[in-house]
């Protein structure tokens, strides 16, 4: 061999060293001295994103170029920009965790500059976790094969947790990651007050003190440390269910052809096969209530013991109430809990493991262990924004630290590397300079689908799976959250929080607009935001300024206090669709109102009617089809128009639960043509509420038109121009409910497949059949119908004739009432888009 060829077979064995390292610590010291030998300057973050490109440039090895091409097939994505997005982010992550190491991948294939902290150098968790179909796919895509042979070979779907954190740490090496092993995070330190000569930013404290790591500065950090969770800030949600103890227990495996033979279970519960567990209590005293068997480095068992079997085994020493206490370390005789675990691990197995000798933990001992998994927790939220002198830090978690698994189910892994990804497209948001709120919002949103996410609710074709979560979540709604819901996740270090368009930091804007809309109204002072509004006069002139056709200032009377506030309170709601916050009496009683909900409430009329001209100021609107509409309606449809932005506010976004009932309609229900219809349906009903033809039924809007209950605001849905329960939206024919964005119209005469009437229309003629769209056409009709507690007898015989019987029965008069109706809110629609469009 000569000498020119001597460096590159030297690097290509440097190269199969890597590959095949089975421990951290040889994978670390092997690819150092790989760097070393191609002369790659890996300090400070500098070199090429990602690494292995410079590396591929360097190396010409055939082994390696199977490894090469499957990395740069996954870097060609487009959510990538070819590793520009997040060029200009640092980002920290907490723990060597496969969630951790995982996101650490994903942000590298962005361009990312990316440090990982470890506390240990060792991966030594036998554990063996279940991989969902779509997890398979993905780490295949990274290359895990060309590192570990005998991934998910044949039919296997599980991997022990050690094979897995050291398949993806050699992938982040490869691409770039700083991997800081045996340091430990300690705490967050703040951007130092003075600011002036030097900006400095975000950066930690860490063990060792003396650690380069502990002056870096960087934008994101994410906590993948596990349950401990070592970042501030998360409270968390506890889910207890009943008293549920699992056993787990590793087995050394040595390959043996007899132990090859042994099958695996993938998962027996007592339910299922009550046979086989009657015989294990019958024959060793173990009762359990399921068992799983993975054969994998080790012999893997995990089991759920019942607490009456563990104590008459001696496993347990003494019955408590408290579970701590339970199965706290005195109480528990190991020596027990290992022949608890050999002997339901021999018989599961009808007796074929050769020999069942402990594999041995991180600490040197047998790889046995019992613990409670009736508490789950999960974070309440998924990230926070942290805001110090200039200074802004996006903080997030992911894997356990987020969500803990319920390992029956194998979730785990899965839903792990799926809330990485997710982390690292908000990420990507972050980077694009996207606001605060938004970024935050968007993520929460996401996060609402996590713990419901199964292989069945994800997306089928894994080879379009992206960091994007549209990708991935099937019927994923990423408004579902809204800015204003998440204004508690920005820490300003100030009680006021953070200062947006959706709150008032300072109550003076607000009493300030008060006082100059209600400014030289009879017996209406505002000098306050409480008191001044105790008469009601306050709150009615407020609403006459702006709709004087709803409330006849002059012929209230001061001393009526009840009457005024009740007046304004019913009008506010019914016309503006703003609930008041209070009751009369709470308002008008003794005493002074709750500043809190007065300012709450008086904000929601400034955020409505700020930008709208009173009616002094408004010029005539003409109906784009030609001909005028009446004063009325001329004023009731520009307020409406230029006040759009605010619909937006006041019908999703103004009550925190409503984003699961009116956001399902609006952003997942349908289209965005379908969107703007929705919003002309609900300008339409509210001109009709104005209407002269309407003024005789002012309960329309308090009132379900079906089943004559009081209907809320955020329960209200409105269609054909009345409001009712989203409930009582139903299809005759199979009782489910319709969405608004997605029903059709069947009137028997070749109209349109969606109607707009008038509601004296659909209060006379039930029969009117109302279908699904995909069912338009078709032989289920979808009917809007009332719940049958809502029509009487006769009604409903009618009905169930019209089954049967076609009729012809709408007149002249209906049909072009029906299509006049159209006509206007077609007008709507299109001064939408255009009013949408402008702003």
């Amino acid at each position: 061999m000569g000498d020119e060829s001597y460096p590159e077979c030297r690097a290509q064995e440097l190269f199969d060293e890597f590959v095949s390292s089975s421990t951290c610590r040889a994978a670390l010291g092997s690819f150092s001295q790989l760097c070393e030998h191609l002369q790659l300057d890996r300090s400070g973050g500098g070199g090429e994103r990602p690494l292995y490109r410079a590396i591929k440039h360097r190396l010409n090895y055939w082994r390696a170029n199977a490894l090469w091409a499957k990395l740069d097939r996954r870097a060609a994505q487009q959510e990538y920009q070819k590793a520009r997005v997040c060029n200009n982010i640092t980002c920290v992550i907490i723990g060597a965790g496969p969630c951790g190491l995982r996101a650490a991948v994903e942000l590298s294939f962005m361009g990312a500059r990316v440090v990982l902290l470890e506390k240990r150098d060792s991966f030594s968790r036998n554990n063996v976790l279940h991989l969902w179909p779509y997890t398979i796919h993905d780490l295949r895509g990274l290359g895990a094969k060309k590192f570990y042979g005998k991934f998910c070979a044949g039919s296997i779907d599980h991997i022990s947790i050690r094979q897995l954190q050291l398949v993806l740490l050699k992938v982040a090496l490869l691409l770039g990651v700083e991997v800081h092993v045996n340091v430990e995070f300690k705490n967050l330190v703040e951007p130092p007050e003075d600011q002036q000569r030097h900006k400095v930013g975000w950066r930690m404290a860490v063990k060792p003190k003396s650690h380069p790591v502990n002056q870096l500065e960087f934008d994101v950090i994410i906590g993948a440390d596990g349950r401990r969770n070592t970042l501030p800030g998360f409270r968390r949600k506890e889910f207890r269910g009943k008293l549920a103890i699992a056993i787990t227990a590793n087995f050394k495996n040595r390959n043996t052809t007899a132990e090859a033979k042994v099958e695996e279970i993938s998962g027996v519960a007592s339910i299922f096969n009550q046979r086989f567990f009657q015989e294990l209590r019958q024959e060793t005293g173990i009762d359990l209530e399921n068992i799983v068997y993975y054969k994998d480095d080790t012999h893997y068992f995990v089991m759920t013991a019942k607490k009456q079997s563990l104590l008459e085994k001696g496993v347990i020493i003494q019955d408590f109430a408290d579970t701590a206490l339970l199965l706290s370390r005195g109480n528990v005789d190991q020596n027990a809990l290992q022949m608890y675990a050999r002997e339901a691990a021999d018989f599961s197995t009808n007796h074929q493991l050769p020999s069942l000798d402990f594999a041995m933990n991180h600490y040197g001992q047998p790889d046995v262990a019992m613990f409670d998994f009736t508490c789950m927790y999960a974070s309440e939220n998924a990230a926070l924004v942290r805001q110090r002198r200039g200074h802004q830090l996006l903080v997030t978690l992911v894997g356990d630290s987020l969500l803990e698994p319920f390992w029956p189910m194998g979730t785990g892994i899965a839903r792990g590397f799926l809330a990485a990804l997710d982390s690292c497209w908000m990420v990507l948001s972050w980077s694009q300079g996207g606001a605060p709120l938004d970024v935050l919002a968007q993520r929460e949103s996401v996060y609402r689908l996590l713990p419901q996410t199964t292989p069945e609710n994800l997306q089928k074709n894994f080879s379009l799976f992206t960091v994007d979560p549209t990708t991935r979540y099937l019927n994923i709604n990423r408004l579902l959250v809204t800015p204003a819901q998440v204004r508690h996740l920005v820490d300003t270090g100030e009680e006021a929080g953070l200062n947006t368009d959706y709150s008032f930091s300072q109550s003076n804007k607000l009493l300030s607009w008060c006082q100059e809309q209600t400014r030289g109204y009879r017996g209406v002072a505002v000098s306050d935001l409480t008191t001044s509004w105790k008469s009601g006069l306050a709150l009615c002139a407020l609403i006459h300024r702006y709709r004087p056709d709803l409330i006849d200032f002059d012929s209230l009377d001061e001393a009526s206090v009840e009457e005024n506030t009740r007046l304004g309170f019913d009008v506010a709601e019914r016309e503006f669709g703003i609930s008041p916050l209070m009751t009369v009496d709470e308002l008008s009683s003794v005493g002074e109102p709750d500043s809190l909900s007065m300012v709450m409430y008086l904000t929601q009329f400034y955020q409505l009617l700020k930008d709208t001209p009173p009616p002094a100021d408004q010029s005539s609107v003409r109906r784009a089809a030609g001909g005028q509409l009446s004063v009325r309606q001329t004023f009731t449809l520009h307020f409406h128009v230029f006040s759009l932005n605010k619909l937006y506010l006041q019908l999703w976004d103004l009550n925190g639960d409503v984003d699961g009932q009116l956001c399902d309609e609006a952003f997942v229900g349908g289209t965005s043509r379908s969107r703007v219809r929705l919003m002309a349906n609900q300008l339409q009903a509210k001109l009709d509420e104005s209407s002269p033809s309407s003024s005789s039924s002012s309960a329309s809007s308090s009132g379900c038109f079906f089943c004559q209950k009081r209907v809320y605001l955020m329960e209200r849905l409105s269609a054909e121009g009345v409001f009712f329960h989203r409930s009582c939206f139903q299809c005759f024919h199979c009782s489910n409910t319709l969405r608004l964005a997605a029903y059709a119209f069947d009137q028997h005469s070749g109209e349109s497949a969606v109607v707009h009437r008038s509601p004296g229309s659909i209060r006379n003629r039930y029969r009117n059949r109302y279908w699904s769209h995909q069912h338009y056409g078709g032989n289920k009709h979808h009917e809007f119908t009332a719940p049958p507690q809502a029509v009487d007898r006769h009604t409903q015989t009618d009905r169930q004739t019209d089954r049967h019987t076609h009729t012809h029965t709408h007149t002249h008069t209906h049909t072009h009432t029906h299509r006049e109706r159209e006509r206007e809110t077609d007008m709507l629609e299109n001064i939408i888009l255009f009013q949408t469009n402008f702003i």
